[in-house]
């Protein structure tokens, strides 16, 4: 039984490999492709397998016949990352496959097509009839969990939160993060804070400008599996000092940003038009009417949250002690809030609701600078990110 689980995890790998490279594995991975198929299982699945496994595994399935080769023994959780990736299987996270999926469905129905194969292959036909018969019965199980199981992913995969108690790449890997565009330097510094995520304001937006095309570094984002939820951060002592710093929340229908966005932030603005005035800290929300860049993006909220005027730096500094911004989707119908204070006891408040043609496939957590000439990288500190799945009646 031992030899049979080896054979069909080295097929399983091997299917892995061509789906992923296109032709069959005929040596050893290299660290580069190993990398590549570690991040398209991720891609894919929502579930991590690490590069270094990856090649391991690669050359084991290589020289299986070598007996002084190295032998590999992969868990039940990885087989069936491999069998998910193989089967096409639905995007999740190993919160939700630990609650629901801790009998590792996916492995165990590639497992039962790979002996339906050997049998239909091998056995005598009275042999093969009564295979067939228990394969069945496997399979019917197999199904009936697959099917029925899911109906209580709502209340799991998509009530999700994470207080960033680690920021290790592979504790966000691991809590379905998926991060994109990444800045060493500053990437490097996201850990600064104990049980905070540091991003920096560095420059970059999810819109393209006539010189730069659309694109955030060390942006963090996650798949959306729910028509209707509320989804909010909290940010300790941020505190935008030039124009456009800020910080948010970004909806999209894709990873690209090829489709609509929605984008809530807290902004710094000191453009009037060659009015003069106080600068301001604002609460912005900003989106797009037709798909990826086709038309400018249009802001349907500028709201001032404080005026700084002369004086008045260290009593706008203490309002933004703490601040939340939220996001409530029903439907097509969004409602956007926020709260500021020196504690996070206040109340939330609404900025605008409205009724907006936008299905986001995606959320994300981002900084930046938008396209300003003059930088000034300062941090971001996310103390929390909280979604949660809500009914989508009124």
């Amino acid at each position: 039984m031992e030899d049979l689980n080896k054979a069909i995890f080295i097929s399983l790998f091997k299917e892995a490999c061509e789906k992923c490279f296109g032709f069959p594995l005929t040596s050893t991975l290299s660290e580069v492709d190993s990398k590549l198929l570690s991040n398209k299982i991720l891609e894919c699945t929502g579930l991590v397998i690490g590069s270094k496994s990856i090649k391991n595994y690669s050359s084991y399935a290589f020289n299986y016949n070598d007996k002084a080769a190295r032998k590999e023994n992969p868990s039940f959780a990885t087989l069936d990352t491999l069998a998910r990736y193989v089967l096409d299987a639905p995007y999740t996270d190993e919160i939700y496959r630990k609650d629901n999926e801790s009998h590792y469905p996916y492995w165990f129905q590639y497992r039962g097509r790979f002996l339906q194969t050997i049998s239909n292959r091998k056995m005598p036909k009275a042999n093969s009839r009564i295979a067939a018969v228990v394969i069945l019965v496997i399979i019917v199980a197999v199904v009936g969990v697959l099917v029925f199981k899911p109906l209580t992913r709502k209340s799991t995969i998509d009530s999700f939160t994470d207080n960033f108690n680690s920021v290790s790449e592979d504790s966000l890997k691991v809590n379905g993060w998926i991060i994109k565009s990444v800045d060493t330097t500053w990437w490097n510094r996201r850990n600064e804070k104990s049980g905070i995520l540091s991003l920096y304001t560095l420059r970059g937006d999810n819109w393209a400008n006539s010189e730069y095309p659309a694109g955030i570094k060390n942006l963090l984002m996650r798949r959306i599996n729910s028509d209707c939820f509320t989804a909010e951060i909290h940010l300790v002592k941020f505190i935008p000092k030039q124009n456009w710093q800020q910080a948010g929340i970004l909806l999209s229908e894709d990873s690209t940003f090829d489709g609509k966005m929605l984008r809530l932030s807290i902004s710094y603005n000191d453009f009037f038009g060659g009015y003069e005035k106080s600068p301001e800290i604002i609460i912005q929300i900003v989106t797009s009417s037709e798909d990826g860049n086709r038309s400018k993006p249009e802001e349907i909220a500028h709201f001032t949250l404080f005026s700084i005027e002369p004086g008045k730096e260290n009593l706008v500094e203490g309002n933004l002690a703490n601040s939340v911004l939220k996001i409530e989707k029903k439907g097509f119908h969004y409602r956007f809030l926020y709260n500021t204070g020196p504690t996070e006891s206040f109340a939330f408040k609404e900025a605008v609701s409205g009724n907006f043609n936008i299905h986001p496939r995606y959320i994300s957590i981002f900084a930046i600078q938008g396209w300003a000439e003059k930088l000034n990288y300062i941090p971001v500190h996310f103390d929390s990110y909280n979604f949660t799945t809500i009914p989508c009646g009124k």
